[in-house]
């Protein structure tokens, strides 16, 4: 890669194929001496004998030079077509370019992502475009200005699907394109066409290879032409025919293997046979089951942002109906009351030729936002390609077709990851189609040689009872010890340890100033410990004393004569030094610079994402229908302003330090108060909009922030950012009989072990938790057992990140244990992997952090840090754990 190709990667943070793709393109573009060839005769047949040098076999198949990038969908086209902007533009000076798409949809997702307000831009953070983004030139807005007098004042990008300039329109009219403008001297196409610099970008460029479709992109005469497919193939007379110009070719299968995209996998019922079956039968039994499979998705999903603090995915499935008169009936049929007790009514979309095409694209693009009702998708082979979306989970074919057409037309349209990576939880990261019928035969398709993907299979247990499934929050055992929330399987031991409610009240303010203390930074950072000293007691004592001032004679309970503040703090202290390991947030950092700063900027809260707070919960169940309620008292702590319940949210972000951002954080956080001041809210209900919604919220500025931040990076130093973090709440999915069982459960086969939720512990720091497999379960039964206290940490809890390639990656370990001389990270790996090269770039950021957090302890008298990588073979109920610290890697040391 030249220094161009490579500042441009890195600011768009390519992707390793489109990385290749534009390196190729760079090589290509410099071997022909691309500046001459614009103002020269453009050459192609003498370009085309320089690049077959290192291209043997490349053919143009146009009339000038015209190369392809053939990569797999969800690998992002879309995002290198921008890649290839920026490059010409910064390189070569070129600054006309024609971006060409098949139809009116991708023409609206092209336009979408060329536009800077976009949440998708492409262009983003190119500092050729920071000050004057390029002029985005569509069907609407060619004919209204004099283009042709500003010719070299700016780059304009020109969007149009095929239809607007082919030449055979219907009636043998010109197109409006072509037609005369007065300003220009002649027709938009023909002042195109006679641009020196003019670039084509064709996207799904397969659809451009008809005859008519031909003429009309050579009659263009651009100066290079880019193509960008996943499907490098034309249907001709003669069969199927392989493009001759691909420059970078990067197939579906490897997508998968590279985890670029999700992982597509074919559903059916145990047993089933579809012989003994009326197609009716067949269809009703694959709709139930894929709405069946939807909403155990959306429960998994709903659990993984719980675990981790990310957006939450709203998942739908997509129907694919034999015709329009299918079609509606499978809408009027889900709409139904009887359908799945009425879930479904108004979440239904149709699509196909009886729907306006405007307003089908419109709820198209809408698909993906959370708000939206849609969960349904039935179409009649409309949707083969363009429709970009990322939160497609099932696909449900109930049309006759054949397993090639099922698997490349189908799966395009879910193949994209919601977090642009795969997440390590096998629901988030997998495709389903429910294919009961045609199971075996896409199977056989899949694995024959040269198929384009190979699917995993997944059997559904033949049985009419469907087993619900819900998400477990799971709170750290100290938050119900103080009696915040309400904590899952409750046992005596995790009973608030103050029954008097103001002496809770105490703990929880007095909880909310040591968090506040653990935050602290530089030289302020201190370890739990300090949480015992007297004088940081007294210091406590005092700011609880403020806190609860102003309250306190509203109380309408008594105050105990024995209630003592400053033994309720230290019993506090107490219990955070026993129920906590004291872990730093380490941080990479600019020497001498805040590493993010961000400005002052007036927050757009039109889409604020908020719901109503609710005093109860409404219980319907579906097969008596009768319903209870279910009161509540909403847990958490109570803030003295407003503002801080989103600060707190906020700097969670590890981008967000609250020593030198604080004035904007609480700037931004006021506007937030303020509007819901405007829509006259009294001040505790917006208390209680807030306690329920600030991460929600917290979100929602953050997105907003980042496009007014400044990033300072020069050298780089590790930083303690804070003395000491909490626990982060933990979200398991289960289902709704589960139990919380005990270590020493051993479930009929060990494959089973990652559903069983595990509690009843007494030095686990948290109240129930999961393991991936046996040698986990028996290692948590070793530290419950010989450890002073130890937990499996939750997503976000160590800003442990390692780098691939290009992209950086979280790790959390499998557990962390304190001893009586030091505290332990350990990780679990089968023996075949501990020279994996993922697992050995863990272990080495791991202990770099642990060496980091040990400095800090030194510091302050406090326990070292280590970790150990072991191998699964090492762990068994007999052995002890400091005979398991001694092996490193299954090696004695």
């Amino acid at each position: 890669m030249n220094s161009a190709s490579r500042e441009i990667a890195n600011t768009l943070s390519l992707r390793t194929p489109q990385r290749g793709s534009l390196d190729a393109l760079a090589h290509i573009l410099d071997s022909i001496g691309f500046k001459d060839f614009i103002g020269g005769t453009r050459d192609a047949e003498h370009a085309l004998e320089i690049i077959k040098k290192d291209f043997p076999i490349l053919g143009f198949d146009r009339e000038f030079v015209s190369l392809c990038f053939a990569l797999a969908t969800g690998v992002g086209k879309t995002r290198l077509m921008g890649a290839c902007v920026a490059y010409l533009h910064r390189v070569y000076g070129v600054n006309n370019f024609f971006v060409l798409a098949p139809n009116l949809t991708i023409e609206h997702k092209l336009k979408h992502d060329f536009s800077p307000d976009s949440s998708k831009y492409v262009l983003r953070g190119i500092p050729e475009f920071s000050q004057a983004p390029p002029i985005l030139i569509d069907a609407e807005n060619y004919a209204q200005t004099d283009w042709g007098s500003s010719l070299f004042s700016s780059v304009r990008i020109n969007v149009f699907n095929i239809s607007k300039i082919n030449s055979e329109v219907r009636g043998g009219k010109e197109p409006k394109i072509k037609r005369f403008q007065e300003v220009l001297g002649e027709g938009y196409f023909g002042y195109l066409a006679n641009l020196p610099d003019l670039v084509l970008l064709m996207d799904e460029s397969h659809r451009y290879r008809a005859s008519a479709g031909v003429r009309a992109i050579n009659e263009l005469r651009p100066a290079l032409g880019l193509e960008f497919t996943a499907t490098p193939l034309t249907e001709t007379s003669k069969g199927i025919e392989k493009f001759n110009n691909v420059i970078f070719d990067y197939p579906l299968a490897k997508a998968m293997a590279d985890g670029f995209v999700k992982e597509p996998a074919v559903v059916t019922r145990r047993d089933f046979n579809a012989s003994l079956l009326q197609p009716d039968e067949i269809e009703r039994i694959k709709l139930e089951d894929g709405v069946h499979l939807h909403e155990q998705i959306k429960v998994e999903l709903s659990t993984y942002a719980a675990q981790t603090g990310a957006a939450l995915v709203k998942p739908f499935m997509l129907l694919i109906a034999r015709d329009t008169s299918h079609a509606s009936a499978l809408s009027a049929l889900i709409n139904s009351a009887d359908f799945f007790g009425g879930r479904y009514t108004d979440k239904v979309l149709q699509v196909d030729s009886s729907q306006a095409e405007e307003l089908m694209i419109e709820k198209l693009l809408k698909i993906e936002d959370a708000r939206t009702p849609t969960e349904i998708v039935i179409h009649v082979n409309m949707l083969k390609e363009g429709w970009d979306v990322n939160n497609l989970y099932t696909i449900v074919p109930l049309r006759a077709a054949s397993a090639r057409i099922l698997i490349e037309q189908s799966i395009g349209r879910g193949l994209r990851l919601p977090y642009g990576k795969r997440t390590g939880v096998t629901a988030v990261d997998r495709l389903n189609i429910v294919a009961h019928d045609k199971f075996q035969e896409i199977i056989d398709e899949a694995n024959k040689s040269g198929s384009i993907i190979n699917l995993q299979q997944v059997v559904l247990e033949n049985t009419v009872t469907r087993v619900a499934l819900q998400t477990i929050n799971a709170a750290p055992v100290l938050e119900s010890l103080l009696g915040i929330g309400q904590p899952v399987a409750p046992t005596a031991s995790s009973a608030p340890v103050f029954e008097n409610p103001l002496e809770q009240r105490m703990a929880q303010e007095a909880f909310k100033v040591m968090q506040r203390l653990g935050a602290q930074s530089g030289a302020k950072a201190v370890t739990t410990s300090a949480l015992l000293e007297p004088a940081v007691q007294e210091k406590i004592v005092l700011e609880v004393q403020q806190r609860l001032a102003p309250s306190q004679t509203s109380l309408e309970f008594a105050v105990p004569p024995e209630t003592n503040l400053a033994d309720v703090v230290a019993k506090t202290a107490a219990l955070v030094v026993q129920r906590t390991i004291s872990i730093p947030r380490i941080l990479t950092f600019p020497v001498g610079e805040v590493a993010v700063e961000y400005q002052s900027f007036v927050l757009d809260c039109r889409q604020l994402p908020w719901v109503e707070p609710s005093e109860e919960l409404v219980i319907q169940h579906l097969r008596t229908n009768t319903q209870e309620r279910i009161g509540f008292r909403r847990g958490g702590i109570k803030e003295k302003r407003l503002e801080d319940y989103l600060i707190a949210a906020l700097v969670d972000f590890s981008e967000v330090d609250y020593d030198s951002q604080a004035d904007v954080l609480y700037e931004l956080s006021s506007q937030v108060v303020q509007y819901f001041v405007a829509q006259q809210h009294a001040p505790e209900y917006i208390r209680e909009i807030l306690l329920v919604n600030q991460k929600t919220i917290a979100r929602f500025m953050y997105q907003q922030m980042c496009q007014h931040q400044r990033v300072r990076q020069t050298q780089y130093e590790t930083k303690i950012s804070q003395g000491f973090v909490s626990l982060k709440p933990s979200a398991y999915t289960a289902t709704a009989t589960d139990s919380i069982m005990p270590l020493n459960h051993m479930p009929s086969s060990t494959a089973q072990i990652p559903k069983v939720i595990y509690g009843q512990f007494e030095r686990c720091l948290y109240l129930a938790c999961k393991f991936q497999s046996n040698g986990e379960r028996i290692l948590a039964s070793i530290l419950e057992r010989e450890s002073l206290k130890w937990f499996k940490p939750t997503r976000g809890q160590f800003e442990i990140r390692y780098r691939l390639e290009h992209e950086q990656h979280e790790y959390q370990p499998d557990f962390v244990a304190e001893l009586e001389g030091r505290i332990v990270m350990l990780e679990v790996k089968a023996t075949n992997e501990l020279s994996d090269s993922v697992v050995l770039e863990k272990a080495r950021v791991a202990r770099i952090w642990c060496e980091h957090a040990s400095s800090h302890a030194m510091q302050h008298a406090s326990k070292l840090w280590t970790y150990h990588l072991i191998s699964h073979d090492l762990i068994g109920s007999n052995i002890s754990l400091e005979r398991l610290l001694t092996l490193e890697s299954g090696k004695p040391t």
